[in-house]
């Protein structure tokens, strides 16, 4: 009995336990951007991470504090109808981030009210405090030594994970503290020992790290707002230097554990299906230059925007170019590229959402990849120029007469003006005479959370766009890009100032119902989800899609079929007609309209060495009706080690260099090499070590 008593008192002494909210605002975070460290040094086996914490509304996922993805290293958020504290534990080589963690929890705060959240970890144990109460504890133990990501603040990597409210008085220390300095921590005493960093919104500006404490790290903070430029882009500096060979990114995504390992993963240097183009053929010097997701030799940890070129007068490629160091191994932040009239080449590094900053950069000669030089490029935002410095799944073309016309993505859904929209994925456009100065950005669709569109350019400058939608239907559970559905189209020949769909009528932007004018085909009441490849033109710039559609997002037989599809414009109906099946969502292919009215794909359509996994072998499929019958013409490769992923036709691509990819292996981190095809089928390789600073790729 005595000892059931002396636990009460000390849970009604701990209980009593008051708290000292911060005096101030803090610092306000919209739930689209946050605050980034790209170099934090915080270490693995015993930390601790305390933060105020302040929400408009306790619902959903929100990020306080992470280092990486959520899921990778430490997480503090709230998920789930509680807040986690989350510990990457003991990640194993070859292993997807995420594999082995724990989390211990404690309760939501409440909406508009100041609230105290201190997680530690020792090496063995994870606990969490609410207001300096112990709420939880959890077991983990630690077989690693450090972290490595970058740390974000009210902000993931990933959409749709912000912080909606406010945060102050974040502090890290790199040991666990004890219950008595948590309680010190939470009524505002100073605890120094150990501390390496710490942010007070009452003491510093809002939009830089406090590093007053020894040892803490060095390091930039930006917050992705078009006020702060240059602080965005310090932490990305432009190389300028040459690689000894093509290495490609390897990448995967939301693990599924099974035996198929991920819901998409392998060689994703050239994706994805909603980044175009990655190489150009100019004929003004018989080259194709290209660029591709790269990454760094030996630990192949971090993605590389690298760019080359083929020389179809000798056969042999250059050593690449790296332009810089993305600062993640994201294959969303891929680069994509251009060419204007005087033969310039621009490299846009795009960014998946609003966690990194993207950049454009120029050739500082036409038709060279020796150096480039990096672009202040701004936009038109409230009648001002400001920055532009954020951008994801761009599509870029160069238009005779127009310039640069941009279709891409933004995650900020109040270019919207509408206070009910939810989309997380907004479609949009720009355009700009010179590269540098901008226009504002149009929106011209978000229905529900979003979409993914794919483009493609006819050869009068038009411009098409086809996409799906992603649903909100909660009585059915289908929310998200994960049931993205429907068959989309309009086009563009002013650069997206306005829009027509495929019959030649007007289209009200941006678009917010799902019924709308510009829909082909209506795949959602089939329960069906659809992925969209390529977007082309035939000779009297009549529309063509190659689209994939399946029953569901995970990888493996039970959503088969996964069946390819062309949709074309006759100039009075749509003409839908299948293809082929394959074997996984994110299989890829590209289309060709050729002037003897040939059609033309080349896709990851067979079987690979690891089924059901992302790619596959590659084919040729042909048609000589418009897409009415296919016939496979040919299988480029056989018999290969890893999937092969995502070939991609270049703009004005040559007949000797006309679909460029990349290998890896479906469901494990694996060494990725580049490849490329002639328009018969023959398979180059690409030199993943160079001796000499030209060679010609190998034959298979």
């Amino acid at each position: 009995m005595r000892y059931f008593m002396l636990v009460s008192i000390f849970f009604m002494f701990v209980s009593s336990l008051s708290a000292t909210p911060p005096s101030g605002n803090g610092v306000s975070f919209d739930g689209q951007s946050g605050y980034t460290v790209s170099n934090f040094n915080l270490p693995a086996k015993t930390f601790s991470v305390a933060a105020w914490v302040r929400v408009t509304k306790s619902s959903g996922s929100q990020i306080i504090a992470t280092l990486g993805k959520p899921g990778n290293d430490f997480t503090l958020y709230l998920y789930q109808g509680n807040v986690r504290m989350l510990v990457e534990h003991n990640p194993k080589a070859g292993s997807s981030p995420g594999a082995a963690y724990d989390f211990a929890t404690a309760p939501l705060p409440k909406p508009n009210e100041w609230t105290h959240y201190l997680g530690t970890y020792n090496g063995e144990t994870i606990t969490i405090y609410l207001n300096g109460v112990k709420k939880g504890t959890k077991k983990a133990l630690c077989k690693r030594d450090a972290f490595q990501s970058p740390l974000f603040l009210g902000v993931a990597p990933e959409s749709g994970r912000g912080l909606n409210g406010s945060l102050d008085h974040v502090r890290f220390w790199n040991r666990s503290l004890t219950a008595e300095e948590v309680e010190k921590v939470v009524n505002g005493d100073n605890v120094s020992d150990g501390l390496i960093a710490e942010w007070n919104a009452d003491k510093k500006n809002e939009t830089e790290w406090l590093n007053a404490v020894e040892g803490s790290p060095k390091a930039v903070v930006f917050k992705p707002s078009a006020t702060e430029q240059s602080a965005r882009t310090s932490n990305v500096e432009l190389l300028n230097q040459k690689d000894d060979g093509y290495r490609g990114i390897w990448y995967h995504n939301q693990p599924s554990k099974d035996e198929y390992v991920f819901k998409y993963s392998g060689g994703l240097g050239t994706y994805p299906a909603n980044h175009y183009p990655f190489a150009v053929y100019a004929p003004e010097v018989g080259k194709t230059f290209f660029c591709y997701g790269g990454t760094e030799k030996g630990t192949e940890k971090t993605l590389l925007h690298e760019v080359s070129y083929f020389d179809h007068k000798t056969g042999t490629v250059p050593r690449p170019t790296i332009l810089l160091d993305k600062k993640t191994d994201d294959a969303h932040d891929n680069p994509v590229m251009s060419m204007d009239a005087q033969g310039y080449l621009w490299i846009f590094s795009t960014s998946h959402g609003t966690g990194r900053p993207s950049f454009i950069h120029k050739s500082k000669k036409p038709y060279d990849i020796e150096e480039f030089e990096r672009i202040s490029a701004t936009k038109i935002l409230g009648g001002q120029s400001v920055p532009l410095n954020n951008f994801s799944y761009l599509q870029i073309y160069h238009l005779a007469d127009q310039g640069f016309a941009a279709m891409f993505t933004t995650y900020d859904k109040r270019i919207l003006n509408d206070s009910s929209a939810i989309s997380s994925r907004t479609l949009c456009s720009m355009s700009s005479s010179n590269g540098i100065e901008w226009s504002e950005w149009r929106p011209f669709a978000g229905i529900l959370h979003g979409h993914y569109q794919s483009t493609g350019v006819s050869k009068n400058g038009k411009i098409g766009s086809s996409f799906n939608f992603h649903p909100n239907n909660k009585q059915s559970g289908r929310i998200g890009l994960n049931y993205r559905s429907n068959l989309y189209y309009m086009e563009t020949k002013n650069a997206g100032k306005t829009w027509q769909n495929a019959q030649g009528e007007p289209v009200t932007v941006p678009l917010k119902e799902i019924e709308n004018n510009a829909l082909v085909h209506d795949y959602y009441s089939e329960n069906q989800n659809v992925y969209i490849m390529d977007v082309n033109f035939d000779k009297d710039e009549k529309p063509v899609i190659l689209y994939l559609t399946s029953k569901g997002y995970e990888s493996g037989p039970k959503n088969d079929p996964r069946r390819w599809y062309s949709a074309y414009w006759t100039g009075k109906d749509w003409k839908i007609n299948p293809i082929t099946d394959s074997d996984n969502n994110y299989d890829f292919g590209s289309i060709y309209i050729e002037d003897n009215n040939v059609w033309r794909i080349i896709g990851t359509t067979e079987k690979g060495p690891q089924a059901y996994n992302t790619g596959g072998e590659i084919a040729m499929w042909l048609s000589n009706d418009c897409g009415t019958t296919w016939t496979k013409e040919k299988q480029l490769t056989s018999g290969s080690e890893t999937n092969q992923c995502y070939p991609r036709r270049p703009i004005n691509a040559h007949p000797d260099f006309y679909a460029l990819w990349a290998s890896g292996h479906g469901r494990k981190k694996s060494e990725s090499t580049l490849y490329f095809c002639n328009k018969n089928g023959d398979v180059f390789e690409l030199p993943r070590q160079m001796e000499t600073d030209t060679q010609k790729p190998k034959q298979h």
